[in-house]
């Protein structure tokens, strides 16, 4: 099995890309060791030291590390954890429908919210893939939209340059009842 990697703009996260699926649907976040209970894939990623949050997409594996370790000293142990799971037969979730997506969002302006989801899907989620993460809605309320970042996104010294000059300038375009776009953490 051949694992490539590529730089994120996190410096610290890479994406690991191992040439069959992750997750069908979705994403999968995995801020904590606790969290990843529901992972058998990413609780063993969970016991390389260091690592810090592991992130799934449909077919890539985004990990961040902790600041007290180097990648060159993590980075064969992610890899040969990965290659392990693969080789095990284990499902990468116990349950599948722990995957997510946008939140759901009812009320007078769900049409407003549905343009900002197709928005969201067609322009913004592809690139962000492209560097390892995922930016999810999750509200939406006099004019302000709530997103969600997700794996090499969270934490990202350029999150906040993409939300608001990309992100926000986009929906604002298409959108002008679109006055603000600000990140939560779930």
């Amino acid at each position: 099995m051949f694992i490539q990697t590529e730089s994120t703009p996190n410096p610290a996260t890479l994406k690991f890309l191992p040439g069959k699926s992750v997750i069908p649907v979705g994403t999968a976040d995995f801020p904590t060791a606790k969290s990843a209970a529901s992972s058998p894939m990413a609780t063993r990623l969970f016991g390389v030291e260091g690592v810090a949050g592991v992130f799934f997409g449909p077919d890539f594996v985004t990990v961040t590390k902790t600041d007290a370790v180097d990648w060159a000293h993590i980075k064969p142990a992610i890899l040969g954890a990965i290659m392990e799971h693969y080789q095990s037969g284990e499902p990468v979730m116990d349950d599948e429908s722990g995957a997510v997506g946008h939140a759901e969002h009812d009320g007078p302006d769900s049409g407003l919210v549905k343009q900002i989801k197709e928005l969201l899907d067609t322009r913004v989620r592809p690139a962000v893939a492209q560097d390892g993460g995922d930016i999810t809605f999750h509200g939406f309320d006099r004019g302000v939209v709530y997103l969600h970042m997700q794996g090499a996104c969270a934490g990202c010294p350029s999150s906040t340059m993409t939300l608001k000059s990309g992100i926000e300038n986009l929906l604002k375009h298409f959108i002008p009842e679109v006055v603000e776009v600000r990140a939560v953490a779930v």
